[in-house]
Order: C-alpha cells, then structure tokens, then sequence
C-alpha cells in the first residue's frame, strides 16, 4: 500500500512538531515554508552585526518537548542546551520598587514579604496553590486532547472533576479574582501581567489564566541560541526522520476534490499533491479566503473585536546602565487600567508597561559593553492602518520613558523596530494580533478551532487554534493536528488493507 502523502504548511513550532511526528509514522511529509528559514514567531533579526530573538524569549514546560522528542527517538537535551533560571523574572514600578519571582516558592514569598508585608506572602502561596489547582484540573481534560465544548470537558473532567471545575472560576476574570490573594496594587499588577501571555487584557480574560503563573513557577529555561534555535532543532530532527522541509515556497490555495483536500498549488503554480493538509498558520487567513473559497468555508472568521494583542518591538544592540537588568525584566506602567483602555480603543497606552529581555544575560552579571536587547510594549492589533513614523517615534519615547522612571538607560546606535503592521505583513489576516483570537470571556477558549475542520482532509495546528498561543501549546497543537490526522486515516481505511504501522503516540498523561 503506498505511503500516505501529507502537506504541513508553515515551519512555526506547531507544524514542525506535526511535520516530525508525521514523518515517524511513516507518512511521506513535505513541509512548505514561505520564509527562508524554521520557527515563524520564533525567529531572529539582524541588528549591527548580531542575531537578536525577536519572538518569543519564555521557554516553559520543557516536558512537553522531552516527550515529542523521545516519541521520534530522540532527546532534546541532545539537541538543544538549556539552562534554568534562579530568577524567573524582575519586575520594577519606578527606582526604589524591585521585586524578584524566583524558581523557588519559599524564596518567592521571602521577598514578596520584604517588598510588600507578611499577609501579602501568605497571599502568594495560597495564589500559587490555586494557579496550580487550575492547571491539574485542565491540564489532562483540555490541554492534552482535541477541543472540547464546556460539555464535553464536564464529560471528560468526570463527576469527581466537576467541583474542581467550579471551584477554578470560570466565570470571573484574571483581574477580579486576584482581589482573594492580593492588596497590593502592585502585585495584583504582576500577577494579571499573565494574561497578556495569551494576548489577552486583565480585565477580561478569566480568571483560568493564572494556571500560567503555576507553569512559570514549574520553571523558565534559557535555551542557548534562542528559541529560533529550539525551532532549527526540531526541524533537523523532522528531517532526519524522513520529512522534506522547502523553503521560500509560499502556499498560494488549496486544491480541493470530491468535497475534500487533494494537496496544495504554489504560488509559483506548482501543484503537490496529498491525502491531508496540515496548516499551521493564524485561522484568520483561512476566513479571509486567502487560501481559497473552500478553505474559507472550512474555517471561522475572527472578528477584529476579538484578536488578541499586538506589540511593537524594538529590537536593539545597547549599553544599559542604572538598572541591574536579569534575562527578563518588566517594568510596569503607573496605570494598568489606563494602559489596557488605550489599547482596547485602538490607541498606543501613553504610559506602556514594557518588557526587556536582555538576551545575554543569564544572571546578574552585566555583559562588558553593549548587549542584545528585546524591548517590547503591548498595542491593538489593527496593523491595517500603519502607525505613522511620528507615531513610531512616540512609542519609543514613551517607552524609553518608562524604563528611566525604573533608573534604567539605554544607548544604542541602531534599533529594528517591528510594529503591528509589520506583524500583520509576516502573518497576513490578522492585524497584527500575536496569540490568534483574545481570550475575553469564558467562552473565548472554546471558539478557538480545534484540529479538524469542516473541508474534510484539512487540519490546523498553531497557536491561534487550541490549546492556545505560546510555545509548549503551540507545540502541543502539531501533536494534536498529527494524531487527529493518523486517526482518521486509519478510520478511512479499508479494513482489508490495513497493516500495523509504528505511530506516535502523546507521552505522559493519557488523553481522550
């Protein structure tokens, strides 16, 4: 019987984990690429003579990567060096207010107690027991399996899982609920911070998003080289294992067959033909019809109102005196509320809360002259109208502002700056929106698309669809994308021809 031929479009980590797992189970894989190397988000930009990671810079729940790399026969230690972080990450209010989370509980409600009074720490480990409350209750039910309506999750939570679902509040916000732990203004501030980790405001993501402080908590790791190199690590191994990677091959639309996927045209006509496609890519391109009539009927649009955040980011070689930056550093705005209002009406926060990571630093030694830094404050994501170069230019004052409130000063004799625009030209149909659609509202999770889609033989992986935006669920999407595909392939075949074949399976806890 002749091997099953599977397209992955776009080498994000989602597709490349789909691509790996594809390719160990015997499929004949080719990945398709427009851009000229792995990692879509996860990449880096030249800057003066250096390669500064301009993506993402939190590497958490590294099990999830030691699983998919040990079901293709491999070890990601083996692959990629990672380091752990003693301090998860620094966070300043103006020149006097430091704070430190640490990778260890007691040491963090040490110094919360220091920063803010006793009741304030014991505030701490009660919020860290509930974070991770929440994400035991999800974690095998949700995380792990393909989307479930709130149905299907009560199902699967089972009747001894019901009251855990109730009592991790689904129905209250991020903000709201940080009044049970916190009466510091400050911590409530940091501890919200977690929901822009999903593109999402404070003030109406639910209150379910503190499961990321447990998994930040669990741990963060540096990888040496960047995530961009986490991303060129998996795509070698999908490579060794059997997958054909294609670059600056930009898909142009689906073909499509007897009322299913039959492979995919190029943009420079080329036709491949498949048996399954594999997106990996935000699910807006596929409403806004970019890959076709067909594949916009295979897809839900997702309204502007509802795209999650966008950012500007600039990207810059730097002297950084004043402020003893770590690998990850915020420094928060004097406004929170007023930061978010901004941006939900469209408009850059006059006083924006600004993220530095400063990516040649893994402790508290400050590197001899200048270093690579990431600066990054949130925006709306409405990149079809570019912002201005007076605009551009205000954004970094009122950034630069922010940090010399903290003491800290920079001097860098070139800076890339990408803004929402720019993101909506490397991922087009969104605006700009980085994490896919918001999640607002208890609901918002469940309009996320799941693997399958109604253009039978189509299916989607990334962090626009579930289990959500960031690396490890991202990387969790390929997992779920790969498995729903061998699964219905096995399903359509005839039973007379099927054959034991070596297929991936998910690692760890068991899912439906």
């Amino acid at each position: 019987m002749r091997e099953r031929r599977v397209v992955v479009i776009g080498a994000g980590i989602g597709g490349l984990v789909a691509a790996l797992r594809l390719a160990v189970a015997g499929c004949a894989v080719t990945l398709l690429e427009r851009a000229d190397a792995p990692g879509g988000k996860m990449r880096s930009v030249p800057v003066g003579g250096s390669r500064i990671e301009a993506g993402p810079t939190v590497f958490t729940m590294p099990w999830l990567l030691d699983e998919i790399f040990a079901e293709a026969g491999a070890e990601l230690a083996d692959h990629v060096a990672l380091t752990p972080a003693r301090i998860l990450a620094r966070h300043a209010w103006s020149a006097s207010e430091r704070l430190d989370l640490l990778a260890d509980i007691d040491a963090s409600a040490d110094a919360i107690a220091a920063f803010a009074g006793p009741r304030e720490a014991e505030g701490y480990r009660r919020f860290c027991a509930r974070a991770a409350q929440v994400f035991r209750t999800l974690d095998a039910p949700f995380i792990r399996g393909d989307r479930p309506g709130p149905l299907e999750l009560a199902r699967r939570a089972g009747p001894s899982g019901l009251a855990d679902l109730w009592r991790i509040q689904p129905f209250a916000t991020l903000w709201g609920a940080l009044d049970a732990y916190f009466r510091d203004p400050r911590l409530r501030q940091l501890f919200a911070r977690y929901a822009t980790y999903c593109g999402s405001s404070p003030y109406q993501a639910p209150a379910t998003l503190m499961l990321v402080a447990h998994v930040e908590q669990a741990g963060v790791w540096s990888i040496a080289g960047g995530l961009s190199r986490l991303a060129a690590a998996v795509a070698d191994l999908a490579e060794a294992r059997g997958a054909t990677i294609r670059y600056g091959a930009p898909v142009d639309r689906f073909l499509v067959a007897g009322g299913r996927v039959a492979g995919v045209a190029l943009a420079d006509g080329e036709r491949i033909a498949a048996d399954a496609v594999v997106m990996n890519g935000d699910v807006s391109a596929l409403g806004a019809g970019l890959f076709g009539p067909e594949a916009a009927r295979a897809a839900d649009p997702v309204p502007a109102a509802d795209r999650s955040l966008s950012a500007v980011t600039f990207c810059l070689n730097a002297r950084a005196e004043g402020f003893p930056l770590v690998h990850h550093t915020v420094f928060f705005s004097g406004d929170y509320r007023a930061e978010f209002d901004a941006i939900r009406r469209g408009r850059l926060p006059a006083d924006p809360t600004t993220y530095v990571c400063a990516q040649d630093r893994t402790g508290d030694a400050a590197p001899d002259g200048p270093e690579r830094l990431l600066c990054l404050v949130n925006a709306p994501a409405n990149g079809e109208r570019p912002l201005t170069r007076s605009e551009i230019d205000a954004c970094e004052t009122t950034m630069r502002a922010r940090l010399s409130a903290c003491g800290l000063s920079l001097s860098a004799a070139e800076t890339v700056t990408t803004t929402p625009a720019d993101f909506a030209a490397l991922f087009p149909a969104t605006g700009g929106a980085l994490y896919g659609r918001a999640s607002h509202g208890w609901s918002a999770t469940f309009k996320r698309m799941g693997a399958r889609t109604k253009l039978p033989g189509l299916y989607l992986a990334g962090g626009s669809v579930h289990p959500g935006p960031g690396v490890p669920m991202a990387a969790q999407s390929g997992r779920i994308a790969a498995d729903a595909l061998l699964a219905d392939l096995r399903a359509a075949r005839p039973a007379s021809t099927r054959r034991s074949a070596a297929t991936a399976t998910s690692g760890g806890t068991s899912t439906p």
